[in-house]
């Protein structure tokens, strides 16, 4: 199985590039007519929330780009784990049914809207979307945009901005990494996990501390400095290496974990909520885990925060995007994390890769 699963990744690697390369060969103005001779496109729909019989390949309207958008013939997107929180309808405020999911994706740049400037007809880029990623066209906000290094293939780019922008300002805007600190970050084998390992590595000194499921061990040893079963007493691990604990604790689980990282935090400490994955069971939203993760977190007691010298934070990408209108300090924080993949520091890593079919 895991065999056919690679063969089929391989496959499905190749039929992307050699797309991205046939549409690059033939020119922006023929990719421009092609475009525009199509009315409609492939596009995953989301009928209603729920389990997987709720996701099916449907045809839609081809968008166009309105004032200030880019065009952009998908060639991958990114499927994380906001997406399965997405589909079982367990985030706040969720958009009506049917929706087309999906929130980063690459390719290239079909057309471009009025007042756009600094973008190329045939660019290959990355971007956000506020949903509608996983689909044959999307647009979005020239903002939301990034050009791709030229080294940089298609898949990488779709695996890129969700999980090291998070990470990225995590790290560096919220907690203040510097040299010699140590972290806790929980889903170790994750997107974002891996992202904070590999950033950490660019830090002189820094330990990493990481809780995963026991059959990601392997593929992750090497990334962090202390590999722990995501079952185990990990704070008893920590503290057994480290006794005064760590500085930073990422935590994308909630529930039981959130009093355990606070207590674990050094006195200037700063744990960062980014996630409730403990309230994701299964296939389906399940009201029972919900409620048992919610009954376990911690109450935070301002006055014990104060006593304590800690820092607790939240952090939504997605909200600082779309809600809170930062796209100018994401594209900040973009332009380094680039620069730090094309001096070789950073590299996204694919998990697999599949058709639109078989989403």
């Amino acid at each position: 199985m895991a065999k056919e699963g690679a063969q089929r990744a391989e496959e499905t690697e190749q039929m992307i590039e050699k797309e991205g390369g046939k549409e690059g060969a033939e020119g922006s103005a023929a990719g421009s007519l092609r475009a525009g001779d199509a009315k409609e496109m492939r596009a995953v729909v989301l009928s209603a929330f729920g389990g997987l019989n709720k996701l099916r390949v449907s045809k839609k309207a081809m968008p166009e780009p309105q004032e200030g958008e880019l065009k952009i013939r998908v060639k991958a997107c990114g499927l994380n784990f906001i997406d399965l929180m997405v589909r079982q309808g367990n985030i706040d405020n969720p958009p009506k049914t049917p929706l087309v999911p999906g929130f980063e994706c690459s390719g290239i740049l079909e057309a471009l809207g009025d007042s756009v400037k600094g973008f190329e007809i045939g660019d290959r880029v990355m971007a956000f979307v506020n949903y509608n990623a996983w689909a044959e066209v999307v647009c979005t906000p020239v903002e939301f945009v990034y050009k791709i290094p030229d080294d940089m293939s298609f898949s990488e780019a779709a695996a890129f901005p969700m999980n090291f922008v998070t990470a990225y300002m995590m790290l560096f805007e919220v907690a203040n990494l510097r040299e010699g600190m140590s972290v806790l970050v929980h889903s170790a084998g994750g997107g974002v996990g891996q992202a904070v390992a590999q950033l950490c590595s660019t830090v002189p000194n820094v330990t990493v501390f990481g809780t995963a499921s026991s059959f990601k061990h392997e593929a992750i040893k090497d990334s962090v400095t202390h590999l722990f079963d995501r079952n185990a007493d990990y704070v008893q691990e920590v503290k057994r290496i480290s006794t005064d604990g760590v500085d930073i604790v990422l935590d994308c689980l909630c529930g039981e974990n959130t009093g355990k990282g606070l207590s674990l935090l050094k006195p200037l400490g700063t744990y960062i909520l980014y996630g409730s994955s403990n309230m994701v069971t299964g296939e389906t939203k399940s009201f029972f885990s919900f409620a048992k993760s919610w009954w376990q977190v911690e109450k935070v007691n301002p006055i014990k925060l104060y006593e304590e010298n800690k820092v607790i934070a939240g952090f939504s990408l997605l909200n600082l995007l779309f809600k809170q209108n930062r796209g100018g300090l994401i594209k900040s924080v973009m332009d380094r994390l680039i620069s730090l993949y094309t001096s070789k520091k950073i590299k996204p890593v694919v998990d697999s890769l599949w058709a639109l079919e078989e989403v």
